[in-house]
């Protein structure tokens, strides 16, 4: 698979830019535009997804009172109606519901709601339903069996299970608080979403029990109540005692529950786990602490018994199985793993032997997803950045022979939605020039069967600025790709300030060619208030292989600054850029990052906006740092270098830092230690807090955060 050279990339770029009317775009945004006004968004088809069993698709109207329902012959028609359902409902003497939302297939003929605890099953056709099973109010983290029949849920820190016809069952007894059933586990990271996992016929659950008694207590204060209230949170902190997680494994028939004995050291992380098709045996992806080691185990799941381990992988910075096995349909001995073993994310097709069969995608792009497989285990569908770092698009690729084909087309991002059957595949894509649309593909020739949407573009009375993307070099040669919004009306002669937004850490890639170029319509308001708004994905981020990410491993902060000053230098080169009206903002890593850019390259920024900073990296958690920076014991120079408590003296310029006061992520102490580090250093800086917010301010308060952000830069950059 060729890649697309980037002089290509730079004319979709100007195709674009030629291609958009500028007559009778007047309109301004404004900051409730930005973020709470959903119409400005491309128009999408709400809750789109395949019907069971079926090449029918169905999704929720835009009033949210109709579920549709059609399929590649047929256009979508309403099959259930809010009246309807809510008839129903009253009969069964539950209370009814604003919305169709939140409804799933059951089978090929019923849907299922799940309202205050009750499980509803529901027939659209005959306008008839049935309460399946209750649930306790309070039940969180809802999981259904692969075949709907049972479900799964935690109330506290236990966990409990319901089905049809039976009283709700208590798996787990805990009575310590600090240890915890059936929730995500190492805080969410290695591609855990949950604690919970059906076997393929749900007569079995796996479940995460995490130990949280030897972690450390940390304090945040609720200040709603009088008084205040103290809610104390484990946190795991970089070099600290970590959680002790094992896997649980529950038996429906004889009610009885095994724990896989995965061994010691307790202080590891199981991760990807995957049932076998038979549900005779359970796969962990077992990481060691320092994350440099990986073992692809196979485990009995009747006995909990170590069984084997069939695959193995290091690396000297660090290996990150984000994936769990993928069994080839018919094939029930062989698997596909996704590995970054040759520097980039591919495929490749294993036995339950341990034994590699062959490399199934090769080259200096990333594998993002595997999507699945047709019927018979012949091919493998998946997603990648094959053609460009700025695109994704939808493979297949031959399992015996590895020979791959491309099944998108139009240079963009493509999110796919995989039928069934296999015979047929939903295509949501976006461009710069293509707001949405939503195709239905065949899955064999690639050939669009139904277009089901062309979203008209929702800003076209909007007088907006032209975007572009564009790659310069990195210091060791790489290509870094930025974004760049001018101002309407833009004037070569005159100067313009700017503002560069960043993030830069990990498993995040800002710019790409979907609709706006990845950008938000936040950065299009600045654009019309006279703004150049410019980005930058520097080493570290993602998508790009693991030499690019490896790139801050036991030194954060180094190279995404050096790449970040790359784009300054390219702005400073540009003739209508005021190198002296220069601003950064940035949340979370872009916290971190737009701190150390004030404080390591002093009076380049004139302003500066730092929400949710890490600041210093011993106060950040176990998983996360310890994976890019070792332990603070391990490696006391690249903390030290990184910890921005040292060069609050730097400080030029002015300097906005915000935090959330209930931040669990970034936990508060980071920004009150720098202003404390501020106060002894005789140094000023402004600063403002979100009272009960946590990480990420949102809602209509997300709206005060960016006016009071706008704000800042207005009163001292324009």
């Amino acid at each position: 698979m060729h890649k697309q050279p980037l002089a290509w990339v730079a004319l979709l770029w100007l195709s674009f830019l030629s291609a958009v009317p500028v007559t009778g775009q007047q309109k301004l945004l404004t900051m409730e535009d930005a973020f709470l006004n959903s119409s400005l968004t491309p128009a999408n088809l709400r809750q789109l997804t395949w019907v069971p069993g079926t090449n029918d698709f169905s999704y929720v109207s835009d009033k949210m009172d109709q579920l549709l329902r059609g399929n590649v012959r047929e256009n979508a028609r309403p099959v259930l109606s809010l009246t309807d359902l809510n008839a129903a409902l009253e009969k069964a003497g539950i209370s009814k519901v604003s919305s169709v939302n939140g409804l799933q297939w059951l089978n090929a003929t019923e849907v299922l709601l799940t309202q205050n605890g009750t499980v509803f099953r529901y027939n659209p056709q005959t306008k008839t339903g049935q309460v399946s099973y209750k649930l306790d109010a309070a039940a969180e983290n809802k999981d259904f069996s692969p075949n709907k029949q049972r479900i799964a849920y935690t109330k506290g820190n236990n966990l409990f299970f319901s089905q049809n016809g039976a009283e709700n069952k208590q798996i787990t007894q805990e009575t310590n608080p600090e240890i915890v059933n059936g929730q995500a586990a190492h805080r969410s990271e290695f591609g855990i979403s949950k604690g919970t996992f059906w076997s393929p016929s749900g007569n079995s659950l796996a479940f995460y029990r995490m130990d949280q008694t030897m972690v450390t207590d940390y304090p945040l204060v609720e200040v709603n109540p009088v008084p205040a209230k103290l809610n104390n949170i484990k946190y795991p902190m970089a070099g600290g005692k970590s959680h002790h997680v094992t896997v649980g494994v529950y038996n429906v028939a004889s009610g009885k529950t095994i724990f896989l004995k995965t061994g010691e050291p307790a202080e590891q992380y199981l991760t990807n786990l995957t049932w076998s098709p038979d549900e005779k045996s359970i796969y962990l992806a077992v990481v060691n602490r320092a994350q440099n080691q990986m073992w692809l185990n196979q485990y009995d799941a009747n006995t909990g018994a170590f069984v084997k381990t069939l695959y193995e992988e290091k690396n000297d910075k660090w290996v990150e199985p984000e994936h769990g096995m993928y069994f080839v349909p018919g094939h029930p001995n062989q698997f596909v793993w996704i590995s970054e073993r040759d520097g980039y994310d591919h495929l490749y097709l294993y036995d339950t032997n341990g034994k590699l069969i062959r490399q199934l995608t090769k080259g200096e792009w990333v594998v993002k997803d595997l999507v699945g497989f047709d019927k018979s285990g012949r091919e493998a569908y998946f997603t990648s950045t094959a053609e460009s770092p700025l695109e994704r698009h939808f493979y297949a690729v031959e399992l015996s022979t590895a020979r791959t084909g491309r099944l998108t087309q139009g240079s963009g991002v493509h999110n796919i939605s995989f039928s069934p059957t296999g015979q047929y595949f939903i295509d949501n894509y976006s461009s710069p020039v293509t707001p949405r649309t939503i195709r239905i593909l065949d899955t064999e020739a690639g050939r669009v069967t139904k277009t089901l949407l062309v979203a008209q573009n929702p800003l076209q009375d909007y007088q907006l600025g032209e975007t572009t993307i564009f790659p310069i070099k990195a210091e060791d040669g790489t290509d870094l790709y930025c974004r760049m919004i001018t101002p309407p009306n833009f004037d070569e002669k005159k100067k313009y300030p700017v503002v560069m937004y960043v993030y830069g850490g990990p498993h995040l890639q800002m710019i790409n060619n979907s609709w706006l170029g990845g950008s938000n319509l936040w950065m299009q308001l600045m654009a019309q208030k006279g703004y150049i708004v410019f980005s930058l994905d520097n080493r570290g981020s993602a998508d790009r292989g693991r030499a690019f990410e490896q790139a801050i491993f036991r030194q954060v902060g180094l190279a995404e600054v050096s790449d970040q000053m790359k784009g300054v230098a390219y702005l400073k080169n540009l003739p209508y850029v005021d190198v002296n009206r220069m601003g950064v903002h940035g949340w979370s890593y872009g916290g971190f990052m737009t701190t150390s850019l004030m404080l390591k390259q002093p009076g380049v920024f004139k302003v500066g906006i730092a929400g949710g900073p890490v600041i210093d990296w011993r106060l950040y958690e176990v998983m996360y740092t310890e994976r890019y920076m070792d332990t603070p014991q391990e490696n006391p120079q690249g903390f030290e270098q990184a910890n921005l408590l040292n060069h609050v003296k730097n400080l030029k310029g002015k300097l906005l830092m915000i935090h959330g006061t209930v931040d669990d992520v970034v936990v508060w102490q980071h920004s009150l230690s720098f202003l404390k580090k501020a106060v002894d250093e005789g140094v000023l800086l402004d600063y403002f807090v979100y009272p009960g917010h946590p990480h990420n301010v949102g809602g209509k308060d997300r709206v005060h955060l960016y006016k009071k952000v706008t704000q800042y830069f207005d009163e001292h950059l324009k």
